[in-house]
């Protein structure tokens, strides 16, 4: 067996979980059925969160994953912790958002991407945010205090505090009233 047949043979489990397995678990969590944990040691949730159906928390073994008190997680959810996760306070995350915190890079032509190197940096988004449905958070991102993000974008760079922004990938669209 070569070394690419050896990483894809490695299973990371089924996502089954127990509320004691998480490294911080706060009161008035809510997970819907069918939601998928792994690596609950390196994630730390806070009170009163609800995570919607079917939405998988991947915790990684190299960083945390933080859901900070007030949050909203809707269902479809996929979430990868690798160069750490942090969502602050009284957020809103729609359903089938994708929030990814490592990537690929290809650094030799000869190789399959799956199998070149990995960068790692991690996503923050600052309190009182709403994230949109089905929108993709790129590694290294940092979201602004109280900014939203419209439906379906894609966000690969910072967003400042108080933001609106939309489209593939995410541009500013306008101040929020009142910031």
């Amino acid at each position: 067996m070569n070394e690419y047949q050896q990483k894809i043979k490695k299973s990371h489990g089924n996502g089954e979980f127990s509320l004691n397995q998480f490294r911080k678990i706060g009161e008035n969590v809510i997970f819907e059925r069918g939601v998928m944990v792994f690596h609950p040691e390196n994630i730390e949730i806070g009170n009163n969160v609800y995570v919607g159906h079917n939405t998988m928390l991947k915790g990684y073994y190299k960083n945390l994953m933080k859901i900070g008190d007030n949050s909203w997680i809707g269902q479809g959810c996929f979430f990868h912790s690798g160069g750490g996760i942090y969502i602050g306070e009284n957020v809103g995350v729609g359903p089938f958002v994708k929030i990814l915190s490592h990537e690929h890079i290809e650094n030799e032509l000869e190789k399959p991407i799956l199998f070149c190197e990995q960068i790692f940096e991690e996503v923050v988004i600052e309190d009182s945010c709403d994230i949109g449905i089905g929108s993709i958070i790129l590694p290294g991102v940092r979201i602004g205090k109280g900014s939203i993000i419209g439906a379906g974008s894609v966000v690969t760079k910072d967003v400042e505090p108080f933001t609106v922004a939309v489209g593939n990938p995410a541009r500013f669209l306008r101040k929020r009233k009142g910031a």
